[in-house]
């Protein structure tokens, strides 16, 4: 597997929030989202290094953290992702995978992260070609069904204005068999001010529907930082 980074830090998203957690980020992604905030690790760059999974595990285990998140990038787009999973369970960790959603791989994992991309990610400006390759790969409503009937997951929606939620509707409504408290919406930002000023219409809206609003703590624990 092609890995960017091997890091220590909290869990900052979703129902684990606060674990102190092992993440390792994959190299390479079949979206272009506008709003990607690691291109680092999806396309504008040749970072990282090829590692065998036992090397990967190897590290995590000498981090001492019980949990560890795969995360990229995409890291569903690694076959090696599988033994990784099943090394890593067999020797106890708890396993998040960070996912769009886009691709099925037969994992071990304790939770699956799942963020489906509106239509608020098609790349604005792009060529006709990563147009087509990001709008064709972004709604793999069929794989995300596979994945929240075989695994404990989140489905994690960004949403930037108050018309987004009418397309988190629409999406779930055509998912079906979903848990309301696995809808996790999460402001678009980057920094603590604009995610503080998009809390309160997200938390009106997710709250009598059961749904959980969904903070980014890394930027407020650490601010917009690489490794956090």
């Amino acid at each position: 597997m092609r890995v960017v980074e091997i890091f220590q830090s909290k869990q900052g998203e979703g129902i684990w929030t606060g674990v102190r957690s092992t993440f390792v980020r994959t190299l390479g992604c079949n979206l272009r989202c506008s709003f990607c905030d690691t291109e680092y690790a999806s396309w504008r760059c040749e970072e990282g290094e090829d590692l065998a999974v036992e090397e990967i595990v190897g590290r995590a285990v000498m981090s001492g953290n019980r949990h560890v998140v795969v995360t990229g990038g995409e890291p569903m787009l690694y076959a090696e992702l599988i033994p990784l999973t099943e090394q890593l369970t067999e020797r106890g960790h708890k396993i998040t995978i960070e996912t769009a959603g886009t691709v099925y791989l037969p994992v071990k994992c304790d939770l699956i992260s799942i963020s489906p991309k509106l239509s608020n990610s098609t790349p604005i400006g792009a060529s006709e070609s990563i147009l087509r390759l990001h709008e064709t790969n972004r709604n793999r409503i069929d794989v995300v069904r596979r994945l929240i009937a075989d695994y404990s997951y989140q489905l994690k929606f960004v949403v930037d204005q108050p018309e987004d939620l009418l397309e988190v509707e629409e999406y779930l409504q055509n998912l079906g068999g979903f848990q309301n408290d696995r809808v996790l919406l999460m402001p678009m930002a980057i920094d603590v001010q604009t995610m503080r000023s998009k809390a309160e219409w997200i938390i009106a809206y997710a709250q009598p529907r059961g749904y959980r609003y969904c903070p980014r703590m890394q930027l407020e624990w650490y601010g917009n930082k690489r490794g956090t």
